[in-house]
């Protein structure tokens, strides 16, 4: 249901507009799924590397977000720039950051959902299903294992969601890129109105 949502603003984006943003939508696309394959096959950095993306992403939303209220932005900011230090300073730490970390970002978003009301309920109505079997499979997984195993599995889980992520913005990108190659609307004659247009005609004279 996002997704129909995303693809209203994309047909409302104005051409030029979309020039501007569809190659940064593009290059965070690729971006970020790098950085999802690498995290997968990098055992001993892979940990690190999500906690400091995503600590990184955080951040810069924060930053930069002036629709959002101030408390929301510098939670976001704090909370970045303190996971990006978290991934500096130890693997194991960030693992251990990941194993709660997963299930609580899963959680949030899907009670914001549920919030919404409406169609996009459904959503949030899936992603707890989602969550309580995550959750359950790292408990299980950590009990009858080990919890090492556990974090290994939350970071597999959050590589998936961040490259999730990436194929939205690709998909968004190319959307972007359709509209921005749309020739533009020709221009009005500077007398016109628009009342006599509608009418089936126009009063302006060559």
């Amino acid at each position: 249901m996002a997704s129909g949502g995303t693809a209203g603003t994309v047909e409302r984006t104005s051409p030029e507009v979309a020039r501007r943003t569809w190659p940064r939508w593009l290059a965070g696309g690729i971006a970020l799924l790098l950085v999802a394959v690498v995290a997968v096959f990098w055992s001993d950095g892979g940990d690190r590397l999500l906690l400091g993306i995503v600590g990184a992403a955080a951040a810069v939303r924060g930053a930069i977000g002036t629709t959002r209220p101030p408390a929301r932005r510098a939670a976001l900011v704090i909370g970045g720039l303190a996971a990006v230090g978290l991934a500096l300073a130890s693997a194991p730490l960030s693992g251990w950051v990941l194993l709660a970390g997963v299930p609580a970002a899963l959680l949030t978003g899907a009670l914001v959902l549920l919030g919404r009301g409406g169609a996009v309920r459904r959503s949030g109505q899936a992603g707890l299903v989602w969550t309580a079997l995550l959750t359950g499979v790292l408990v299980v997984t950590g009990i009858a294992s080990s919890w090492e195993r556990a974090a290994g599995g939350a970071a597999v889980a959050a590589a998936l969601g961040v490259g999730l992520v990436g194929v939205f913005l690709l998909v968004n990108a190319v959307n972007l890129r359709a509209v921005a190659v749309q020739p533009p609307a020709p221009a009005r004659p500077s007398a016109c109105a628009g009342c006599a247009c509608g009418a089936g005609g126009c009063g302006v004279r060559a």
